[in-house]
C-alpha cells in the first residue's frame, strides 16, 4: 500500500472537516460548493479503491446506508430536565429572588442569558475523542439512540481535536444542544411535499423532531437539520461556569449560538431579553424566548433541582402570537380521569407557523369569566407558543341573536351524570366504564413514556374498544388470543396485526417504573414514579405503605401519596395489578448493586445548604450506600444532615430527639464506607 495514498486521503479529511467547519459552524465558506464537492467526490473514489483505509470519523461516513430499524433506549447518565416557565417580569424576579435565598448569605451571582432555540433536545457522547452515540431527551431519564442521524448534522463533529492547551481531561464528555431547521429549508421541504400531494409540517420545530427520528438517515441528511450546543458535561470533570462551558464547546468545534450575555444583574438579564425579542423575526431559525442560567456551576450544585427542572435556570418565554378568527362551535371533551374539557372549533386560521383549527378553553368558569359564544369573532394565540387558546372576545363583532354558553349536565360521550368535586373547577363523568375515559386510559398506557407499545395509536383503540376487544390494560395482552379476527378486519392484516403483538410482548420488558406510571394514577407522573419505585422495590411495598411512608420520599407530595392510597383501596384496581402480573409485567425494582456500609437501611432527611453537594447529589451518594432519603423528620429518621440555613426540620429533630450531624460528620461517613 502506498504511503502517499494514505496520507492523500487523509489530507483530504482534513481539508473536507475544515471546510465543512467553516461553512456549517462559523458560516463563513471559503470555497465554492463546486470546489467542495469535488473533493467529496475525490475522497470517495479513493476509499472505495482502498476500503481498507475507510475510517468511522471520514466525511463520507456521515451519511449510513442501513435503516434503523429501532431506536434503543438510552440511559442519560445525568437527567435532561425540561426549563420551568416565566412569562412576565415579575416571574424572573421572583426567580432571582430564589436564588439568592438559597445561596448562603453575601454570594454574588451572575447570569448567562441564551437563545431559547424552538426545536429538539439532543444529547451527543463523545469517548477518546470520536462521537459514540447521541440521543434524544425522551423522559429526562430515559431517551432514544438516533446516532446515525445526528451523524448527518454536518456541524457535529466526528472526531474531536483537542486544543493544546485544554485544561480538563475529556476523555468522556457530552455536549447537550438542540436541533433545529431553518425556517428557509422548512418552507423549501413544504413546497415540495405541496408539489406531491404531502401532508404539509405545522412548523419547524416539530420537523426537526420528526426528522431525528426516521429510519432512513438519506433522508434525514436531505432535510438540512441543523444544531446549536450549549452544555457540557463529563462524569470526571467539575467545570466552573456555563460561560466557560459554551467558551469550551466552541473551542472543541462545536456550533455555539454565540449571541448570549453574562449579566451581573437581574435588570441587566431583563435588558437583554428585551434586546434578543426585538430581533426575534429577523433570525433565520425561531426562538420562543430566551434562557436564564446561574453562570457557576457551583452555585448550580448548591440549588439543585426539583423533579422535572433545575432551581439554577428558568425560560423567560416571549408574548405569544395572536390571530383572529371565528368560533363555530365548543364541543366537549372526555379525558382518561373523566375531567370533561370545553374546546374551541375554529375557522382554520394561521398562527406562528402553523394552522389552527382547535383550541383549549380549559373550563367552563373560563368560558363565563371570558363570555365566550358559539359565533363571536376570538382573539387566539399559543400559550408559550406551543397550545392554541383563546384570549379574548371582540364583543362588537358578536351576533345579535348570541346566547351565552351552557354547561352540560350529562356526559356527552356515555350519557351518565356530571359531577363537580369541591374546590375543583373541572366536572367529572362519574361513570369509569364511560368510554371516553377507557380509550384515555388506554392511550396512556400504550404512550411512549408508558409501556411504549409502538402501533397501538388512538386509532386502533378506538377501534378496539368499540369492537369490544379491550375495555382494561390487561385485555392488550390477550389480543394474541385474537389474532386470527385482528387479521381480517380492514386495514390490518397479517404482517401490522404480528407487528402490533410483537409491540405488546416487547412492552412487558419496561421497568416498574415505567409500568407504575403507565397505570395512570392521578398527580404520579413520569418522575415521581421513578422516584416512589427506587424507594419501594415491589408494588406490594407501595400497596401496602402508609399515606406517610409515600409522601416522606424526597419531593413527594401529600397530593401524590392521597392519590395513590386512593388507587389502591378500590379492589377492581387490585384485580387489575393481578391480571398484569399474571400477564408477565414488571411489578419489582431492578436489583442495583448497593454496597454494604454502615448507611444500609438507615433513614436520612437533608435541611438546609450543604456546600460539598447539591441536594439530589448527597441524595444518590446515600442510596448507592443502602440509605434511604425522606422528605419529613419522624421518630423512624436515622439522622438529620443539617446544612447551612436549616429550617423547622432541624427544630423537629431536636424536639423527637433525632441524631443531628453536620455537612462535615456527613463526609466522614461517606468517606468511611
Amino acid at each position: 500500500m502506498s504511503s502517499s495514498i494514505e496520507k492523500k486521503i487523509n489530507d483530504l479529511r482534513e481539508e473536507i472537516n475544515k471546510h465543512n467547519y467553516r461553512y456549517y459552524v462559523l458560516a463563513e465558506p471559503s470555497i465554492s460548493d463546486e470546489q467542495y464537492d469535488k473533493l467529496v467526490k475525490e475522497l470517495e473514489k479513493l476509499e472505495s479503491e482502498n476500503p481498507q483505509l475507510i475510517t468511522p470519523d471520514s466525511p463520507t461516513q456521515r451519511v449510513g446506508k442501513d435503516l434503523t430499524k429501532e431506536f434503543k433506549p438510552v440511559n442519560h447518565k445525568i437527567p435532561m430536565l425540561s426549563l420551568a416557565n416565566t412569562y412576565d417580569e415579575q416571574d424572573v424576579y421572583d426567580f432571582d429572588r430564589r436564588v439568592r435565598e438559597t445561596l448562603p448569605p453575601g454570594e454574588e451571582v451572575e447570569y448567562v442569558v441564551e437563545y431559547k432555540i424552538d426545536g429538539a433536545s439532543v444529547s451527543i457522547n463523545y469517548v477518546n475523542g470520536y462521537l459514540q452515540t447521541a440521543a434524544t431527551r425522551g423522559d429526562g431519564y430515559v431517551g432514544e439512540e438516533i446516532t446515525n442521524n445526528v451523524k448527518t448534522i454536518r456541524s457535529v463533529p466526528l472526531k474531536i481535536t483537542f486544543p493544546p492547551n485544554l485544561k480538563y481531561d475529556l476523555t468522556d464528555f457530552e455536549a447537550r444542544g438542540e436541533v433545529y431547521m431553518r425556517i428557509e429549508d422548512f418552507e423549501k421541504i413544504n413546497k415540495e411535499r405541496e408539489k406531491t400531494g404531502e401532508k404539509l409540517f405545522a412548523n419547524p420545530r416539530n420537523s426537526a423532531a420528526g426528522t431525528l427520528k426516521l429510519q432512513d438517515p438519506k433522508i434525514v441528511a436531505k432535510r438540512k437539520l441543523s444544531v446549536f450546543l450549549y452544555y457540557l458535561i463529563s462524569p470526571t470533570v467539575e467545570f466552573e461556569s456555563q460561560e466557560e462551558n459554551l467558551k469550551l464547546l466552541h473551542q472543541l468545534g462545536f456550533k455555539v449560538n454565540r449571541d448570549y450575555k453574562v449579566c451581573k444583574s437581574i435588570e441587566e438579564v431583563l435588558a437583554f431579553c428585551k434586546t434578543i425579542e426585538e430581533k426575534r423575526y429577523t433570525l433565520d431559525y425561531e426562538i420562543d424566548g430566551a434562557v436564564i442560567k446561574v453562570n457557576s456551576i457551583r452555585q448550580q450544585n448548591i440549588l439543585g433541582n426539583i423533579a422535572k427542572s433545575p432551581r439554577w435556570a428558568v425560560a423567560y418565554k416571549f408574548k405569544a402570537k395572536q390571530a383572529f378568527t371565528k368560533l363555530n362551535d365548543i364541543t366537549w371533551q372526555v379525558g382518561r380521569t373523566g375531567a370533561i374539557t370545553p374546546v374551541a372549533e375554529l375557522e382554520p386560521v394561521k398562527l406562528a407557523g402553523s394552522t389552527i383549527s382547535r383550541a383549549t378553553l380549559h373550563n367552563f368558569d373560563e368560558i363565563v369569566r371570558k363570555d365566550i359564544r358559539v359565533g363571536d369573532t376570538v382573539v387566539i394565540e399559543k400559550g408559550g407558543d406551543v397550545i392554541p387558546k383563546i384570549v379574548s372576545v371582540i364583543i362588537d363583532e358578536r351576533p345579535k341573536n348570541s346566547k351565552p354558553t351552557v354547561q352540560p349536565t350529562i356526559c356527552p360521550v356515555c350519557k351518565s351524570k356530571i359531577y363537580k368535586p369541591e374546590n375543583e373547577v373541572a366536572i367529572y363523568c362519574e361513570n369509569p366504564e364511560c368510554p371516553a375515559q377507557i380509550k384515555g386510559r388506554l392511550l396512556h398506557f400504550a404512550s411512549r413514556g408508558a409501556m411504549d407499545i409502538d402501533g397501538l395509536g388512538e386509532a386502533l383503540i378506538d377501534l378496539f374498544v368499540d369492537k369490544g376487544f379491550i375495555k382494561h390494560f390487561s385485555d392488550i395482552y390477550h389480543l394474541k388470543n385474537k389474532r386470527d379476527e385482528l387479521i381480517k378486519i380492514e386495514r390490518l392484516g397479517e404482517k401490522s396485526v404480528d407487528n402490533l403483538l410483537s409491540a405488546i410482548e416487547k412492552s412487558k420488558k419496561q421497568p416498574f417504573a415505567k409500568v407504575l406510571f403507565a397505570l395512570g394514577i392521578r398527580y404520579v407522573g413520569a418522575a415521581a414514579a421513578q422516584k416512589i419505585t427506587d424507594h419501594f422495590k415491589t408494588i406490594d411495598e407501595i400497596i401496602n405503605a402508609s399515606e406517610e411512608e409515600i409522601s416522606s420520599i424526597y419531593e413527594i407530595g401529600p397530593s401524590i401519596s392521597n392519590s395513590i392510597k386512593n388507587f389502591f383501596a378500590e379492589k377492581k384496581n387490585i384485580l387489575l395489578i393481578n391480571e398484569l402480573q399474571k400477564a408477565g409485567l414488571i411489578f419489582i425494582s431492578e436489583k442495583k448493586e448497593v454496597k454494604v456500609s454502615s448507611l444500609n437501611n438507615k433513614t436520612f432527611v437533608l435541611t438546609g445548604t450543604l456546600n460539598a453537594f447539591s441536594r439530589d447529589e448527597a441524595s444518590a451518594q446515600i442510596i448507592a450506600l443502602g440509605g434511604k432519603v425522606t422528605s419529613s423528620v419522624s421518630k423512624n429518621t436515622d439522622y438529620v444532615v443539617a446544612g447551612e440555613k436549616a429550617g423547622s426540620k432541624l427544630a423537629k429533630a431536636e424536639s423527637l430527639g433525632v441524631k443531628i450531624i453536620n455537612e462535615d460528620e456527613f463526609l466522614k461517613m461517606l468517606k468511611a464506607n
